[in-house]
């Protein structure tokens, strides 16, 4: 198979394409655009890049066009007219915003382009527009997140007296306010008697959310747990717990374990998180697209699993490569 960059009409973005012609049927292959939301950001989105392609690679009958928004909106908006304008098969999006970019999926959706949404969900306004969803589901995520606290403050045995701080991701993001409604839902359901003192965003950022950290651990004496929208967040509230030597007592908990989260469990200073791994992530919207093209009936929401991941089951996992 071929890589070769070309050169978008819309913005001059950048673009790979990723064309598996050998053995591609008389009509030649199915062409799928993808928008991703910020691959530079977070090593998740980058694993996600890598692995989406590596599919497409290995199928001869795909041809696939890879953009990223660079967290732009703008920019996102611009390469989904770019891919309408292409009439590529199937248009793959990581919305950088779920209201935002809804006008942009309605003109896909117009133009007979089934859109698939990747990992963040749109809307629920943009949601006619949407052949399917791919990804995690979120609010489960979250939800499983405070049955990993919940559990270990029974362990410990102060269920009936811990507080809980959490730091939530990027505002307005899909993502973020999903695991965040799946924590708070959850939490007085399993543990009715910890109490939940402040939520601040950490916008997926290690130092930002060590900063949220910091200004918790200056404004509380007693903190028992740390929830953190994802691991990459929830290491940068433990950096900032260890610089105060206050990290033993606290139980740390995130979401999509990353690298630096499962090394800190090994460690034995991070408690659990959920495993999410972008390479199924990747695949799996690749695959929904396959599918939608070829005439097949998806459901709305086509989510993959994620596991809860603790110190005490940890050695059934493999390191996240992300």
């Amino acid at each position: 198979m071929t890589l070769r960059t070309v050169l978008t009409a819309t913005a001059a973005t950048a673009a790979l394409t990723v064309a598996g012609a050998a053995h591609a049927e008389a009509h030649g292959p199915m062409r799928i655009g993808i928008t991703q939301n910020n691959v530079g950001v977070d090593s998740y989105q980058t694993t996600y890049e890598k692995a989406f392609i590596a599919a497409a690679e290995a199928n001869d009958k795909v041809e696939v066009v890879v953009l990223d928004a660079g967290g732009d909106v703008a920019r996102q908006i611009a390469q989904m007219e770019d891919l309408i304008q292409q009439e590529v098969d199937a248009i793959i999006i990581w919305p950088t915003n779920g209201e935002a970019v809804i006008p942009a999926v309605r003109k896909a959706h117009s133009a007979g382009i089934p859109v698939v949404v990747t990992n963040s969900n749109i809307a629920e306004a943009g949601f006619d527009f949407v052949a399917t969803f791919s990804g995690p589901d979120n609010v489960t995520q979250g939800s499983r997140s405070a049955e990993i606290m919940c559990d270990r403050f029974k362990a410990l045995g102060i269920e009936n007296e811990a507080q809980v701080v959490q730091i939530s991701g990027q505002p307005g993001y899909t993502t973020a306010i999903e695991r965040q409604q799946g924590f708070d839902d959850r939490l007085p359901e399993v543990c009715p008697n910890v109490t939940l003192v402040e939520t601040q965003p950490g916008d997926w950022n290690r130092e930002k959310s060590q900063q949220v950290m910091e200004a918790f651990l200056v404004k509380y004496d007693n903190i028992d747990g740390v929830y953190a929208g994802d691991d990459n967040m929830g290491v940068g509230a433990l950096n900032a717990a260890l610089a105060a030597d206050r990290a033993e007592g606290i139980t740390f908990v995130g979401a999509t374990n990353f690298s630096v989260g499962y090394e800190a469990m090994e460690r034995g200073e991070y408690w659990g998180s959920i495993y999410q791994s972008p390479v199924d992530d990747a695949e799996a919207a690749l695959q929904s697209a396959i599918e939608l093209v070829s005439g097949t009936e998806l459901p709305f929401l086509n989510y993959f699993d994620t596991p809860k991941i603790t110190q005490d089951n940890m050695s059934e996992f493999t390191k996240p490569v992300f």
